[in-house]
């Protein structure tokens, strides 16, 4: 089963969407399943995976909705607040949910320290208890403490978002140090997504990216990394094509099976579609 891991839908907000700035022109609007379905149909796809984009328990009934439409949404990653102490109540809760496998805070936009606060590492460690999974989004000046993170979740499935948003073009030594800190756990996984969008929008080349590429497979692996096209985000800088064949070219050497882990199997693995 081939799958993109990685990509929201959103009816478009200017206020709660914020975060798309002037600059991200191109996706100021809404990106909805019957956007994305030619898309995965034209290159083979059986389905994807939809990822919060929104910080509210708003955003995972508006995504499981979809999905009693579109049967191609084979998983939603939501949003819970992993701090609060009604979390046990919330998680029983959504249990039942088949469709509902994860969830994920954006602690990109958080300050130094949010991981490592008891109460979030508890809150995440109560996710393994109901089989759901958990996204780690984040940049490259967090992977230090996202280390540590892991250190303190072995029995809790995790996923790297976008192989930690490296800048793309810079000095890799910090997060290729880092990022293989945590690839020694076997429990986390690393999506090859949301590159594109670390480099130069509207001057990168494949190149570009063979180093952190070679990297994220040194490191994790065929058996821990998915493919994830962060669509629509990633039209900022490039079409889904592109971005495509920046995994796809970089793997066409590996074996079939290989491919088939990368491109989706290992994706229905870890999220249990």
């Amino acid at each position: 089963m081939r799958i993109d891991s990685h990509q929201h839908f959103w009816i478009y907000n200017r206020q709660r969407d914020s975060w798309i700035t002037d600059e991200m022109q191109v996706i100021q609007r809404n990106f909805l399943p019957a956007d994305l379905d030619p898309i995965l149909k034209e290159h083979q796809f059986d389905g994807c995976v939809a990822v919060q984009a929104d910080q509210s328990e708003e955003e995972n009934s508006f995504l499981l909705s979809l999905t009693q439409k579109y049967p191609f949404i084979k998983g939603i990653v939501g949003w819970v607040d992993l701090r609060n102490e009604k979390l046990p109540h919330t998680l029983e809760r959504y249990t039942s949910i088949e469709k509902l496998k994860g969830f994920r805070h954006i602690v990109q936009a958080e300050q130094k320290g949010f991981m490592l606060q008891p109460e979030f590492i508890q809150g995440v460690a109560l996710l393994h208890q109901h089989n759901f999974t958990y996204d780690i989004l984040i940049k490259e000046s967090q992977l230090e403490e996202a280390v540590a993170f892991v250190q303190k979740l072995p029995d809790q499935k995790l996923v790297i978002d976008h192989i930690a948003k490296p800048l793309v073009g810079s000095n890799l030594s910090y997060w290729k140090k880092y990022l293989s800190a945590i690839a020694k756990h076997e429990n986390v996984c690393c999506k090859l997504s949301g590159m594109v969008t670390e480099a130069n929008w509207k001057n990168w080349k494949a190149e570009d990216f063979t180093p952190y590429l070679d990297t994220v497979f040194n490191v994790f692996g065929s058996k821990r990394v998915m493919y994830g096209s962060d669509w629509p985000v990633c039209l900022v800088a490039a079409q889904y094509v592109q971005q495509l064949k920046l995994v796809t070219g970089y793997i066409q050497s590996f074996s079939e099976s290989e491919k088939e882990a990368i491109m989706g199997e290992n994706a229905v693995r870890f999220y249990n579609l």
